[in-house]
């Protein structure tokens, strides 16, 4: 039987109540439950909205403030670009996607160095974090080979999509790209029937 959702309750005093040890918590203690890869739902005490993510979001605003930050200010600017554009969904999905990879990568290499002489001389965390620079620039270079290989297939579904909003603007019988949607048919204008160039001005002797 699979383990219900731990639920935490947000009240109006920011303070957040654990129901499953009936005690008010932390963001800090809300961080080790995402460390110890628990899950959890935080809901507001009142109205019973789902506040996870507004959660999560806080403790990713005091990582990138207290420690060393993830996101460089350019990139938080491209993300912040992609809302309301209609990438935005894509976006979402590539981003999640090359993340699952990195981790999938990642816990390769975990599983591959706990498994030499049973992990036990990795017991000592100086020892698997010497391991780990070791293979460091291993994970950096097939991640920049993934990465490669996400942004052209991004590019395809990025020109795939543009392909197919024009085939759908042509069904519709929208003008084509250049002319001058309601104009066609007025004097002078491209499209007009016995339009010239050469024609005279009368203003002009």
């Amino acid at each position: 039987m699979a383990e219900a959702t731990r639920l935490i309750k947000k009240y109006p005093n920011r303070r957040l109540y654990d129901t499953q040890t009936s005690s008010y918590i932390t963001l800090g203690d809300v961080k080790v439950l995402v460390l110890e890869n628990e899950g959890f739902q935080v809901v507001d005490a009142k109205s019973g909205d789902d506040l996870t993510r507004s959660i999560l979001l806080q403790i990713i605003l005091e990582e990138e403030t207290a420690g060393v930050p993830i996101f460089t200010s350019p990139m938080l600017s491209q993300i912040i670009r992609f809302y309301g554009n209609a990438m935005q969904g894509i976006m979402g999905t590539f981003l999640e996607k090359n993340l699952q990879a990195f981790m999938d990568i990642q816990n390769s290499f975990q599983d591959q160095g706990k498994n030499v002489a049973d992990g036990s001389q990795f017991a000592n965390p100086e020892l698997w974090s010497q391991f780990m620079s070791v293979q460091t620039p291993v994970i950096q270079s097939m991640m920049s080979n993934y990465i490669e290989q996400s942004k052209n297939m991004f590019v395809q579904m990025q020109d795939q999509f543009q392909n197919q909003t024009r085939s759908m603007f042509t069904n519709f019988g929208f003008p084509n790209p250049g002319e001058f949607p309601g104009m066609t048919g007025m004097p002078g204008m491209p499209g007009t029937p016995g339009a010239s160039k050469d024609k005279p001005d009368p203003t002009k002797k």
